[in-house]
């Protein structure tokens, strides 16, 4: 390939902050409706399972609810991956921001079991349906978005924005949810109280839709659009076969890092309550300080990420799960509120690695011409699959074996595999140009040092043309 450094992309850091805040609403507005669910999900169990005599079985067919709108993810992972490639980056996180803001209030509208009968659980089930079906588009976009905006050698740390978006969404239900069973007693919460902050999703889509509507298109992708027939041309099987590798380290780093992420913030708060026996109104204070803490935490190792490189804190994370959520557990079941704390603490450590480094290296996976697409279906396949059926998993485990460590053990195991497909398999991007994009900088001094380093700059074209001596696949034209 030839190197043309007036291809080299300017990008404004200052710009790619913005973008960061403007996508990063729609994770907040994500994660505040899944920690509504969370906290809720004893009082939603009651309110739309009311015949189930079993409270441990109406929470199973709460988390049960919450697990099958995640099968409707793929569907809007394909769907919004393929217009977010064909049509731009911007038009999805539009639509999906307003999807979300009305699925939320939706919920908080809905009569219970008492009132309508069998339509109660299936009128749910079909808010959290057009929730999966947007968040689908959601958060892969929101990626694809700031990584294609960011300065290589800012990706990871701009990238972790996202998931303060994420933390500060979980922390705004949180304190809500905290409030309200603070200030309403049982009767009053089980009445009308759960209802309130649903209804706080509007105010976020409103600010959320503002914010997009004012996003300029990626320079990435705004130089891809000459290549729009080739681009069309590749078929997701044709990808698959092409990209295989890079798809597997894609779905294992979506496993691991959901299958903690949903441990921690959507099944922990019922396991406090429900196994442990910790009071409601405790247990959000508790998640509460620990989300907070992973927000400085997460920056953190964005920023170390870009120095150091994504493997090397990815490998970290991995490694402390391994060694620690056994202890983390055994000190969630001493209910006493300090190992309690520590407990949740030390999941949260951990967790925050990720939070750090994925936003910013998922991206880095694909070549952009099929980036949002097989990274939006490869991400919500995954998290179909594990990641929004975790607190599912984790309630039937402890349901069947009496073993409250059991959560720990299934943590442990994904986290083993996670480790070994890292070491192996994944290469260090931090820093460096996107797959198929010319290097994004935002100063003179970079710019010199991209232009005098063609190969550096250009480091995917090896990779490029092996995978083509591998499959047999001509791609000369389209990076």
């Amino acid at each position: 390939m030839r190197f043309d450094k007036n291809k080299i992309n300017r990008v404004d850091a200052s710009v790619a902050k913005r973008s960061v805040v403007a996508t990063g609403i729609g994770n907040a507005m994500e994660w505040f409706d899944f920690g509504l669910y969370s906290y809720l999900a004893v009082i939603i169990s009651k309110n739309f399972f009311s015949d189930v005599q079993n409270d441990q079985l109406k929470l199973v067919f709460t988390f049960a609810t919450f697990a099958i709108a995640f099968l409707l993810r793929p569907v809007g992972g394909i769907i919004f991956g393929i217009i977010g490639d064909k049509f731009g980056r911007k038009i999805v996180l539009t639509i999906t921001i307003v999807m979300m803001a009305i699925s939320t209030v939706l919920i908080g509208c809905l009569p219970t079991y008492d009132q309508i009968g069998i339509w109660a659980p299936i009128l749910l089930l079909i808010g959290r349906i057009i929730q999966g079906f947007s968040t689908g588009g959601e958060y892969a976009g929101a990626m694809v978005y700031v990584a294609e905006t960011s300065p290589d050698n800012r990706r990871n740390s701009l990238g972790s924005g996202l998931e303060i978006g994420t933390l500060s969404g979980y922390i705004a239900a949180s304190v809500l949810c905290g409030v309200l069973f603070f200030s309403l007693n049982d009767q009053q919460m089980a009445a009308w109280g759960w209802r309130i902050p649903f209804f706080f999703g509007l105010i976020l889509g409103f600010v959320g839709l503002y914010l997009r509507t004012h996003l300029e298109e990626t320079p990435i992708y705004e130089n891809e659009l000459s290549k729009q027939d080739e681009r069309d041309k590749i078929g997701f099987w044709t990808s698959v076969r092409f990209y295989y590798k890079d798809i597997i380290v894609c779905f294992v780093m979506v496993v691991f890092f959901n299958v903690t992420n949903y441990m921690v913030t959507s099944y922990l708060p019922s396991y406090l309550e429900e196994v442990i026996g910790v009071k409601n109104g405790l247990v959000t204070v508790l998640i509460t300080c620990i989300m907070a803490i992973m927000i400085p935490l997460a920056l953190f190792y964005g920023k170390t990420a870009d120095k150091i490189g994504d493997k090397k804190v990815m490998l970290f994370g991995l490694g402390g799960i391994i060694l620690f959520s056994i202890l983390a557990f055994w000190l969630i079941n001493l209910k006493a509120i300090f190992p309690v704390a520590i407990g949740i603490l030390i999941l949260g450590i951990f967790l925050a690695t990720y939070e750090g480094t994925m936003p910013g290296t998922l991206p880095t996976i694909f070549f952009t011409h099929i980036r949002y697409r097989t990274l939006a279906i490869t991400f919500n396949v995954s998290v179909s699959l594990f990641g929004g059926t975790t607190p599912l998993i984790a309630t039937a485990l402890v349901a069947k074996t009496g073993n409250p460590l059991m959560p720990a053990f299934y943590l442990t195991a994904v986290s083993i595999v996670g480790f070994l497909v890292v070491l192996f398999m994944h290469t260090n991007t931090a820093s460096r140009s996107l797959k198929g994009s010319y290097p994004n900088v935002d100063s003179d001094e970079d710019f010199k040092k991209a232009a005098e380093n063609p190969k550096k700059s250009l480091w995917w074209v090896q990779e490029k043309r092996k995978r083509e001596h591998e499959s047999g696949i001509d791609m000369e034209g389209i990076n």
